[in-house]
């Protein structure tokens, strides 16, 4: 029995999982906003759900990259772009209020 659980686990098969495993963590983002505009009682995108998209949009990308498939490879990169562009605005943003709420003590 588990040598044939272990002939499974073919290079193709492994990729396949890895795939899947990527597609599992991107959709995972709609929970995880799901949840948190539950618990706000209002619609909100909180940080994990980048997170969640770019972690996911990464492994994903590296199973097309597998595949070859270019339109498949573009769309994951551009993806990736946007992702990334939304944290670094939200870490932006975050250092520019810890920036102004120092400033503001020390002036008190």
């Amino acid at each position: 029995m588990s040598a044939h659980i272990l002939a499974w686990f073919t290079l193709d098969h492994i990729w396949m999982l890895i795939g899947f495993g990527g597609q599992g963590l991107f959709a995972s983002r709609f929970i995880v906003q799901w949840f948190k505009s539950e618990m706000e009682g209002r619609s909100v995108i909180p940080v994990a759900f980048w997170y969640c998209s770019l972690g996911g949009g990464l492994i994903t990308l590296a199973y097309t990259i597998h595949l070859g498939s270019a339109p498949l490879i573009l769309g994951q990169m551009s993806g990736l772009v946007v992702y990334s562009r939304n944290l670094y605005l939200i870490f932006r943003e975050r250092a520019l209020l810890r920036d102004a709420a120092a400033g503001g003590e020390t002036a008190r």
